[in-house]
């Protein structure tokens, strides 16, 4: 059974309303650079770029976190920038959805190897199970599902959706 959570418009809001909430916590930058996990956090860390793109004079500089998500500490973390472009900088981590906090955690571990201006995460869904101490500090969605259920994000033109399996 699939149950849908968020329409495209919705996440098209969502969207807008997380890069508006960056951009007033970072309005003094020039530079803020926005780490999309790989695969669905890298579609919406775009989708947030995007946005920031319009909306502030600072530039937004897209990175790419790149992991083996099912064993990340054996894979490693790696970015599409070298640390010294984002040293010093203030850093937005996206992910699509927030279960465990095990993705986020390692990303977060990554970035924390470098001195930076600050941290922040953000998530278009958070699910509350976690097992690592690790909050989204920007989050479109916060549902209380079981562990059974299976959250599903699709980024598609026109056609963005968030659903339950």
């Amino acid at each position: 059974m699939v149950n849908k959570i968020l329409t495209h418009e919705q996440i098209q809001h969502k969207v807008k309303r997380i890069a508006y909430q960056i951009y007033e916590a970072n309005v003094e930058e020039t530079e803020l650079i926005i780490a999309g996990i790989d695969g669905g956090g890298l579609n919406f860390a775009k989708k947030i770029s995007t946005v920031l793109e319009k909306i502030t004079k600072a530039k937004i500089v897209l990175c790419k976190v790149m992991m083996d998500k099912t064993n990340p500490l054996k894979s490693g973390v790696t970015t599409s920038l070298d640390e010294d472009l984002y040293k010093n900088k203030s850093v937005v981590l996206v992910d699509d959805v927030l279960n465990s906090g095990t993705t986020l955690i390692y990303g977060v571990h990554h970035f924390l190897k470098t001195p930076l201006k600050q941290l922040k995460t953000a998530v278009l869904v958070n699910r509350n199970h976690k097992k690592y101490p690790v909050k989204a500090d920007y989050k479109g969605i916060s549902l209380s599902t079981s562990l059974n259920e299976h959250i599903k994000v699709t980024f598609e033109s026109k056609n963005d959706l968030v659903y339950l399996e």
